[in-house]
């Protein structure tokens, strides 16, 4: 059984999981109007793996005897600077979960709660994956230039990103 404190912290987490789906939704609503299908394809894909994320805590919580209650999410921006901008704010965010993940892992380490630590361990190992793929794209962008052919190319690759 989750403590109260603890399932509250997960609830939380599964705002934040659905507001960063959010947030890379609106960014890809964004690079489709801006002609950049790729990053258009990679964000919606990031989306989907967001939306994920909140359904394993969702699922989690009443593996435990929990309860979900949903909370209200912020409204994401609707325009962006360009695609280096947006995926550095890809990183900053993706920083932002890592703290609110090592907080929830904190809290059920003082808990003493070992069932928890377990299924936080998989959100630790996938936040580490987040940065690095952001961080890759960011040095991509930053060698390519802000626009040609070579922008193009890199649009190209974060359009073979699979959605699965």
């Amino acid at each position: 059984m989750l403590s109260k404190s603890l399932q509250d912290a997960i609830n939380e987490q599964i705002r934040n999981e659905v507001e960063s789906a959010y947030l890379y939704l609106s960014m890809s609503a964004h690079c489709e109007a801006v002609n950049l299908p790729g990053a258009a394809h990679w964000l919606q894909a990031q989306w989907q793996e967001e939306l994920s994320h909140a359904m394993k805590l969702f699922k989690y919580v009443y593996e435990r005897g929990g309860r979900v209650t949903l909370h209200a999410i912020e409204k994401p921006a609707a325009k962006f600077s360009n695609l280096l901008g947006i995926f550095q704010q890809v990183l900053t965010h993706e920083q932002k979960v890592t703290a609110l993940i090592n907080d929830l892992y904190k809290a059920a380490t003082k808990e003493q709660d070992f069932a928890t630590q377990v299924e936080l361990q998989w959100f630790i190992k996938e936040q580490v994956e987040e940065e690095k793929n952001a961080s890759e794209i960011i040095e991509m962008l930053k060698m390519s230039g802000e626009s040609g052919p070579v922008l193009l190319m890199v649009d190209r690759q974060l359009g073979a990103r699979s959605k699965g």
